[in-house]
């Protein structure tokens, strides 16, 4: 039996419990309110939004079960400038801006974005009940939520239009005090003042003209794309049985059979992937191989996802390129040289294999050396050649390596108790200049954290490979002479004061010739940007180049899942 002292207590708590409630649900709007006369409207959605924006804040955006605002602080902030006026709506009817607005949402994928990021679910909803109810017009929470809803949709487009959706929000512009007024704030109310929306986001988007053409192809891409969102097939990948069961319903997705077998027998699997090789021209072998994956898995749903991930790479670009830079892409397999807008150089290069990955970064060249030694990275040590050397002290001398310790002097491979090494190795392995160099005769310095370079190689018949992921992660190019003797003539071109630039054209073809070793300092740094894009136009076309690193289908399962 409980006592009176435990009774006042359980008495109390009930009562605090019930106050909590309260509290944490006094800000609910109730689901209707009505209002009788046109010209009260505007008061009543004034009071209601300022309402449900503190339950929103109570709520961690939450304006019910269902709908969750994006940007809940910077609407806040809006509203609370404008008086919590409503925005888009006056007595009962739509402003311009809006309908505007809910347009530019149902189309927005012609800017590479997702209409369901904008609430447009919802949004159309609460549009057909005013237009098909007459007294949903008199309803002034339809009203509200829908000012509500509009208004974190224009903040998220602006948002998603000015630097994407790939940065992480504590580097976002959200997370910025001075972009609310100067950037989202602002732009809202330019848009009352202007009633144009699309032409305000258009001013937010980059300037890059590579952006700007492959942004401009997306309208005829969309209005012809196929929406089916297919299987995707991960592959290769080590569970088999996970793999047969994904290309089987794949292959029912195509048409290819229509038996709905979990797990076909390897005959009528065969039987399967021979129909729809047939059906697309590809040989008809009835194997499972990359080939046949990389045509199932290359659909229009996949593709606008890349095309989507490649326009917010470039908002991620600054907002204005240098005169002059280098520009590697790695999917692409390419460097370009610009000057002035001009294209000057292109070659071919080859980038990092997968498990060797070129990083993607910016720097600048700082130097580059004629018949450049090469120490070897720590990883290759681990991964290549201390695996090798326990085998067989004398693998070094076949690939002409040095084991050099911390003096300069070489050290004889056959004096190392290899055996006792598993981590690493207390000596650099180096690789004499020449012309069996790995790096070639030529290289590339530039500031970064990776030991990454640009550099000539000795394997240049790599170069006629299509697909040329297969360094350790440094970029070999294939016109490294044009592009040394390009930076030549800059460093010449603009060479300022008394002081004689310590080389040109000329002297580089002499070290080369006589096969010297020099570091040559570049006085005008030349911009290098080595970037990560699949997508492209060429010649009036959007063309795709292998995810070579799998970083578009990562960040497709991130940020545009179940789209």
């Amino acid at each position: 039996m409980l006592r009176t002292g435990n009774l006042i207590g359980l008495f109390l708590m009930i009562i605090i419990s019930c106050c909590l409630v309260c509290c944490k649900t006094k800000h609910v709007t109730p689901e209707k309110e009505i209002v009788k006369k046109p010209e009260e409207m505007d008061d009543q959605i004034s009071d209601n939004i300022k309402e449900l924006l503190q339950f929103v804040k109570d709520n961690e955006g939450k304006i019910n079960n269902s709908i969750k605002l994006s940007l809940p602080s910077i609407v806040d902030s809006y509203y609370d400038q404008n008086d919590y006026h409503n925005i888009w709506s006056r007595k009962e009817r739509w402003l311009s801006p809006a309908d505007s607005l809910y347009d530019f949402i149902e189309t927005s994928k012609y800017y590479g974005l997702y209409p369901a990021d904008y609430h447009f679910k919802e949004l159309t909803g609460l549009r057909q009940k005013l237009i098909d109810d007459s007294l949903a017009k008199t309803d002034a929470i339809i009203w509200t939520k829908a000012d509500l809803l509009l208004t974190d949709a224009f903040m998220k487009i602006a948002k998603d239009i000015k630097e994407g959706r790939l940065l992480p929000d504590s580097v976002s512009i959200i997370s910025k005090q001075k972009y609310i007024d100067s950037f989202f704030v602002k732009n809202l109310k330019q848009v009352n003042e202007n009633n144009s929306i699309t032409d305000l986001f258009n001013t937010i988007e980059p300037a890059n003209d590579n952006y700007q053409s492959l942004r401009s192809m997306l309208r005829g891409f969309v209005d012809s794309m196929d929406n089916t969102v297919y299987v995707y097939i991960d592959y290769p990948q080590k569970d088999s049985l996970k793999l047969v069961k994904s290309l089987q319903k794949r292959l029912m997705q195509s048409g290819a059979t229509k038996l709905n077998i979990p797990i076909p027998d390897s005959v009528l699997l065969s039987t399967e992937i021979k129909k729809y090789q047939s059906s697309h021209g590809i040989s008809k072998d009835g194997k499972i191989s990359a080939k046949l994956i990389k045509t199932l898995n290359n659909n229009d749903v996949e593709k606008f996802r890349r095309i989507a991930i490649t326009l917010d790479r470039y908002k991620l670009l600054p907002a204005k390129l240098p005169e002059k830079y280098i520009w590697v892409n790695l999917p692409g397999f390419y460097l370009k040289l610009w000057d002035h807008d001009t294209l000057v150089l292109e070659s071919k290069v080859i980038v990092g294999k997968p498990e060797t990955r070129t990083p993607v970064l910016s720097s600048h060249i700082t130097d580059m050396v004629t018949y450049p030694q090469w120490t070897i990275p720590a990883s290759i040590i681990k991964k290549d050649i201390l695996p090798a050397m326990k085998k067989d002290a004398g693998y070094l001398a076949r690939k002409g390596f040095n084991l050099v310790d911390t003096k300069g002097e070489i050290v004889n491979p056959y004096t190392v108790n290899w055996s006792k090494y598993s981590k690493g190795i207390p000596w650099k392995v180096m690789q004499g200049s020449g012309d069996d160099n790995a790096l070639g005769v030529f290289k590339f310095n530039f500031s970064n954290p990776y030991s990454v370079y640009l550099h000539d190689t000795n394997q240049r018949y790599l170069f006629k490979n299509s697909s040329r992921a297969l360094s350790h992660g440094c970029v070999r190019v294939e016109n490294w002479q044009e592009l040394a003797f390009y930076i030549a003539r800059n460093d010449s071109l603009n060479q300022t004061g008394e002081n004689q630039l310590s080389y040109n054209v000329d002297s580089i073809k002499t070290w080369l010739a006589n096969k010297d070793r020099k570091r040559i300092m570049v006085k005008n740094k030349l911009p290098l940007f080595i970037e990560y894009f699949t997508c492209e136009v060429k010649k009036n076309k959007i063309v795709f180049y292998d995810d070579i690193y799998n970083d578009d289908r990562r960040l497709a399962e991130k940020y545009f899942a179940n789209k």
